[in-house]
């Protein structure tokens, strides 16, 4: 607690339908002053699931991400807020460092590193570590921005925390291809509205260029076959599917120019 009795710091857990990480998701959060579980309304075991373990949930509809961590952000009486996502967990050293970070005066956001499990690995290159994030947030001085892949607009000074957060990312392939081919259409979007346009070539040369980026510049070589078949499937979802649903979308007319 702060001065006056006022909180000092909240964890906030974005769910839909996470039943099976909301418990340990909440237990790695013990060091807070508060953990709310910002619901979207899920059909699931979550919510009581939540409630059992100490948590007070708040159940607000899901629109995007940038929207739904706002209305969070909207309902805090805390003078700090890290979130973490239901397949994140906090270490007790990250919780700590986080303890300590807070007292400073002249920093307003904090990014955190993430150790990113993939297939059950600990991947450290390809892009995946230190992959920082911007968690720790002074209330009142962020905002979020963009559906998804959301980014913070911070006012004040950034700073940087070493001990990373836990992030229990892909669990399988099968996970891996199904939340891609998910996000095809978003990101398709977003390749048109940078002006992206697609030609024969582009099928060919992105996915070489985009394994090239993964693999060798940013040194997913590292993680041995692990990291080869990954760099591979981030080729072809990333560097090829994307752009073919790009192609696809301009063709039957649902992108206006």
């Amino acid at each position: 607690m702060g001065a006056a009795g006022r909180m000092e710091l909240t964890v906030v857990i974005l769910t839909k339908d996470e039943e099976r990480h909301i418990v340990p998701c909440i237990e790695s959060a013990v060091w807070a002053d508060e953990v709310i579980v910002f619901d979207a309304f899920s059909t699931d075991g979550t919510v009581g699931l939540a409630d059992a373990a100490g948590a007070r949930v708040i159940q607000h509809p899901f629109q995007d991400f940038a929207q739904q961590r706002n209305a969070a952000l909207d309902t805090l009486s805390s003078t700090w807020v890290f979130f973490v996502d239901a397949d994140e967990r906090a270490t007790p050293e990250l919780g700590q460092e986080i303890r300590q970070a807070i007292q400073n005066k002249e920093v307003n956001g904090w990014w955190v590193p993430r150790h990113n499990y993939i297939f059950g690995r600990l991947t450290l290159g390809a892009g995946y570590y230190p992959d920082y994030q911007m968690r720790l947030l002074r209330v009142g001085c962020a905002r979020y921005e963009r559906p998804a892949s959301e980014i913070v607009v911070l006012e004040g000074t950034e700073g940087y925390l070493t001990h990373p957060l836990i992030h229990y990312n892909y669990e399988s392939v099968a996970q891996f291809r199904a939340k891609q081919s998910a996000r095809e259409v978003f990101e398709a979007t977003t390749l048109h509205r940078q002006g992206v346009r697609v030609r024969p070539h582009t099928l060919v040369l992105e996915p070489l260029r985009h394994f090239y980026w993964r693999y060798v510049t940013l040194k997913g070589y590292r993680d041995g076959w692990h990291g080869l078949r990954l760099c591979l499937l981030l080729a072809y979802y990333v560097g090829y599917r994307n752009y073919v649903r790009l192609w696809q979308m301009r063709r039957a007319g649902q992108l206006a120019d």
